[in-house]
């Protein structure tokens, strides 16, 4: 292991220690034991199966879009625009599969993924070619094109594909059961649909880990000019990273509606891609080190449920700490060199001082 990579392991498992202390000191604070909060938190990620069931799915989720961030980073692109691609996915595939109720699931499922993969993918092609033919940040683009696919299924939800299903305020016709992802926990989130992200997880890192045309995206992503001076077509390698990562998207957003909504609501996502992508940037775009932290995440966000439930802690804690782990591995950089400058101004004043001596 390389000494940058330890380094960066150091302040990375630092941040995480200072970040549950402050957590810690705010609880204290506010009138709670932090070690009871702990120790609830810990009890509400992993205390019986359905809490299990909960944090290996909310991981799974994190995975997937973590990964997702890093293969369009790996390209050189950084795609803010997962959650639009993933409700565009989440749309086109319940639109079909309501379309396609009463024929068989082995002809119906794989052409609603197709759908879906189909949807995210185009919706992300359209910032990467913006980007790489105009030099027109992908990070504005991709903010306003979630806003407009967000509003734009939340019409369609609410207007031409409304169902006229009886006690349905908002959403599109229901699936039907054959069509439908069992879970794997009863009472918890898992489906069988955690199998397809672990497949589609490891294929992905397959391609960004082991492969020569992984490693051209990820010489596209860190020097482009380079990369073409090299003779690699830098321009269709940002382009392919975007259009795996709009996929993914699309597919998580099929996967939660025919895992655990039965049909597309206007409220399904609550901010999935976000998280994850918080994720990919704190483990700099490396897959393993994303399929770690989201295992840590996960468990920090389903066992924030019942910390509030059972001792009044407010769940917004875990927002804290993950925004005091993201702060300091922000500022890692110059808090080493800035901690470097003081250890070599000790030892020079040690030196000047056993010459005077």
């Amino acid at each position: 292991m390389s000494d940058a990579r330890k380094k960066y392991l150091l302040s990375l498992f630092s941040s995480i220690l200072m970040a549950l202390v402050i957590g810690a000191v705010i609880m204290a604070v506010s009138g709670h034991n932090p070690l009871e909060g702990y120790a609830v938190l810990i009890t509400g990620a992993f205390g019986s199966e359905r809490s299990i069931g909960n944090t290996l799915y909310k991981t799974a989720q994190l995975c997937i879009t973590g990964i997702a961030t890093a293969v369009a980073s790996q390209g050189g692109i950084f795609n803010v625009g997962g959650e639009g691609q993933m409700y565009l996915g989440a749309i086109a595939s319940c639109w079909l599969g309501a379309a396609l109720n009463g024929t068989s699931p082995w002809l119906a499922i794989p052409l609603c993924l197709l759908a879906a993969i189909l949807a995210g993918a185009l919706y992300a092609w359209i910032p990467a070619i913006l980007k790489i033919k105009l030099n027109i940040s992908e990070v504005i683009t991709t903010i306003l094109m979630n806003s407009i696919a967000i509003y734009f299924c939340t019409y369609l939800a609410n207007g031409p594909l409304k169902t006229t299903e009886k006690g349905i305020v908002s959403g599109t016709a229901s699936l039907d059961r054959a069509f439908r992802f069992s879970r794997l926990i009863k009472g918890s989130n898992l489906t069988q649909t955690v199998f397809m992200i672990a497949v589609v997880t490891l294929l992905v890192w397959y391609l960004m880990s082991r492969t020569t045309t992984g490693f051209g995206m990820k010489l596209t992503g860190e020097n482009s000019r380079f990369a073409r001076y090299a003779g690699l077509n830098a321009g269709m390698l940002g382009i392919l990273g975007m259009l795996i990562s709009g996929a993914m998207c699309g597919m998580l957003g099929m996967f939660e509606c025919f895992g655990l909504q039965t049909r597309f609501k206007t409220d399904f996502s609550n901010e999935f891609y976000f998280d994850g992508m918080l994720v990919a940037m704190i483990m700099q775009y490396r897959p393993l080190g994303i399929i770690l932290m989201s295992f840590f995440f996960g468990a920090l966000k389903i066992g924030a449920v019942s910390m509030q439930s059972q001792t009044g802690i407010s769940s917004e804690l875990i927002l804290i700490i993950q925004s005091v782990i993201i702060f300091f591995m922000a500022a890692q950089e110059g808090l080493l060199a800035s901690l470097g400058r003081h250890s070599s101004a000790r030892r020079a004043n040690r030196m000047r001082g056993g010459v005077k001596s």
